[in-house]
C-alpha cells in the first residue's frame, strides 16, 4: 500500500479527534513544506524515532549512454539519503 498525504490526513483525523479534515491536511501540507525547505538549505532532518534524511554532496563524474556508448560528464549534484533509526529498524525486522 502506497501512503499518501490524502491517507497520512485521514489517519491523523482518526486518531485525533479534535480536529477537523483540513486542519490535518494543514498539518500534513505544513510539515511537508519545513522538510523541502530544511533539505533544500542543505540541513539534514532528524525525526526522533523514524530517522534521519541526510544531504550528500556528489562530484562530477564521468557517465557513459547505455544505448550510444557515448562518454560523459554527469554534473555535480545534491541528493538526499535516508537514514532509519534503530527504533524504527526494530520495528520492521518483526515479524
Amino acid at each position: 500500500m502506497t501512503v499518501t498525504k490524502a491517507s497520512l490526513a485521514q489517519k491523523i483525523c482518526e486518531t485525533h479527534d479534535r480536529l477537523r479534515r483540513d486542519q490535518a491536511v494543514d498539518v500534513v501540507e505544513t510539515f511537508l513544506s519545513i522538510a523541502k525547505a530544511c533539505l533544500a538549505d542543505g540541513e539534514d532532518l532528524l525525526v526522533s524515532g523514524f530517522g534521519k534524511f541526510c544531504v550528500k554532496e556528489k562530484r562530477s563524474r564521468r557517465g557513459r549512454n547505455p544505448q550510444t556508448g557515448a562518454d560523459l560528464i554527469l554534473d555535480a549534484r545534491r541528493v538526499v539519503t535516508f537514514k532509519p533509526s534503530g527504533t524504527l529498524r526494530e520495528k520492521i525486522n518483526q515479524r
